[in-house]
């Protein structure tokens, strides 16, 4: 059995640590998730043609180089989280401390794993997720762990580049960005092509810092679960039938593709599962609240602006009203999140902080979606050529959960879905579920 072997490890700063006293304050967007897992997102690349001589004096001393240069752009990521005990002594303010402590790096190889043997399998090979560094921690732990950690796993043909980050530093929008930069800034460049955003335009109200009562931040342990992983592709075509079908079943011509195809694997992955038809189902996912704003929040706006949107059914409407219903209710929860819905959030929240729990309670009709198709995952060429897959890690893994990626071909997209093995099992012989995909 392959095991992961540790070959080193080093503290990464920026290569001009000149930010040192900068404070950056947390919004309540942020500090909705201290207690939940870090971002963990990698990249699969096949081996330099011709090989590398010796990956640990040239690709390794390059990448840790290139990370220092790149923290240069992102020094938040080079600092750690600060708490302060209020003088009330019943709650906790934070804030990035931005102290140039540094990244993690480590350089480890996993002899017995090939390219083919991740790409090729049915179910994502567990090993997989000890390519992430970090792996089991909750983003409070930034006080003392690094907000950033990086893992280049040398695999038989081919490299694994893990990335944890911190989630109350940022969401998946703000993570492909420095992914992006770092890969930028490793083919060459002396200079990143987008600056990210640093500014808090929200916190120049006496509310802030916010106090978050200490009751409220209790950690939990994550439990094993037996759920399995599997990646799942939709070429564009496919896509495109899928919303022309929503839109046509509601006569309208509002439904996008993505809400087209979350709505599809709710349907899907609920059918599969076998519910009694008047049992509750939800499902839950991220909306990115930067160009819900007015004037609306750069794009390169560097942190975690997400709410979480959520629609509720009994398991007969899903299923008998059809993929149009379903998108429809999703398309009409997008829509109220909206300008005078983010001002009444941001105050709200910050009177009565109310943070994700450590661990939701997982019911068989409950399921999340997370990440985007829309990041830019396969221009993260770093020097030696597009990787060749994007996985992910365990880090908020605790019940049935779908992560969208872009395919790699243009317009397409896989969904890593993350759920019980015979729920899995049963969507393969699902031939509705099928006819809509290529795996």
């Amino acid at each position: 059995m392959a095991e992961i072997s540790i070959i080193s490890t080093a503290t990464v700063g920026p290569a001009t640590p000149n930010q040192s006293s900068n404070r950056i304050e947390f919004t309540p967007w942020e500090l909705q998730f201290p207690l939940v897992g870090p971002v963990q997102k990698g990249l699969l690349f096949l081996h330099p043609t011709p090989p590398s001589p010796s990956p640990d004096h040239t690709i390794i001393h390059h990448l840790k180089t290139s990370l220092s240069r790149t923290l240069d752009f992102f020094y938040p990521l080079a600092g750690r989280l600060c708490t302060i005990v209020n003088n009330d002594h019943d709650t906790v303010s934070f804030f990035i401390d931005c102290n140039g402590a540094g990244a993690q790096f480590i350089h480890a190889a996993a002899r017995g794993v090939t390219a083919a043997g991740i790409l090729e399998s049915d179910s994502v090979p567990r090993i997989v997720y000890s390519f992430f560094p970090l792996d089991g921690t909750q983003n409070l732990n930034g006080v003392s762990e690094p907000l950033l950690a990086v893992q280049v796993t040398e695999l038989d043909d081919g490299i694994f580049i893990g990335c944890t980050i911190n989630h109350m530093i940022v969401d998946g929008a703000s993570f492909w960005h420095f992914f992006n930069s770092w890969s930028e800034i490793s083919r060459g460049s002396t200079e990143i092509t987008v600056f990210p955003v640093l500014d808090r335009p929200f916190i120049d109200s006496p509310d802030y810092p916010i106090r978050i009562p200490r009751s409220l931040l209790v950690s939990a342990t994550r439990r094993s679960s037996p759920f399995q992983e599997r990646f799942f592709h939709f070429t564009k075509e496919k896509i495109a039938a899928l919303k022309a079908r929503a839109n046509t079943e509601m006569a309208t011509n509002k439904i996008s593709s993505l809400q087209a195809l979350m709505a599809h694997m709710w349907r899907s992955v609920i059918r599969n599962t076998r519910l009694p038809e008047d049992e509750d189902t939800m499902y839950r996912f991220p909306v990115g609240m930067r160009p819900r704003l007015r004037p609306p929040l750069a794009p390169e706006y560097f942190g975690a602006p997400v709410r979480v949107g959520i629609v509720r059914m009994k398991v007969w409407e899903l299923l008998k009203l059809g993929i149009g219903h379903a998108a429809w209710e999703l398309n009409r929860v997008i829509s109220t999140f909206t300008e005078a819905e983010a001002a009444n959030f941001m105050e709200s929240w910050g009177k009565n902080p109310n943070p994700f729990p450590a661990t939701s309670k997982w019911t068989s009709g409950y399921l999340l979606a997370s990440s985007s198709p829309r990041f830019n995952v396969y221009g993260n060429d770093f020097g030696w050529g597009r990787p060749v897959a994007v996985r992910s890690g365990s880090g908020n893994k605790t019940g049935a959960k779908t992560t969208l990626f872009p395919g790699a071909e243009e317009g397409s997209i896989d969904v890593e879905a993350f759920l019980m093995p015979e729920t899995l099992q049963s969507m393969v012989e699902d031939e509705e579920f099928m006819e809509a995909l290529t795996i």
